[in-house]
């Protein structure tokens, strides 16, 4: 069989959504709302160029799980950490990633 004809199958199974799974381009939304935010222990800081990056409610398999805050390192040049948050619009709620600045 010649290379072009084995690719049929898989173009075949591809467009009928068998294929292998595919992550969506751009943000991934989800239907539900995140739960309450959990109240956290916030241990000792580590040391003065470190910053507090609060847990949150991430999207993992079909379901919302909490990944617990920690103490991050400061980017060079960078002070202040602005947490991320979940937003949500017409399409569905989505997470937009904290950043430094």
């Amino acid at each position: 069989m010649s290379t072009r004809h084995a690719l049929i199958p898989l173009i075949l199974l591809s467009a009928l959504g068998c294929g292998p799974a595919m992550p969506p381009p751009g943000r991934v939304y989800v239907e539900r709302e995140p739960p309450p935010e959990r109240a956290e222990v916030v241990l000792t800081r580590p040391g003065p160029a470190y910053a507090w990056v609060p847990g949150h409610w991430q999207w993992e398999n079909r379901d919302y799980i909490w990944a617990p805050g920690q103490w991050v390192a400061f980017e060079r040049g960078r002070s202040e950490w602005h947490p991320g948050r979940w937003a949500h619009n017409k399409h569905g709620w989505y997470w937009v990633e904290g950043s430094w600045r």
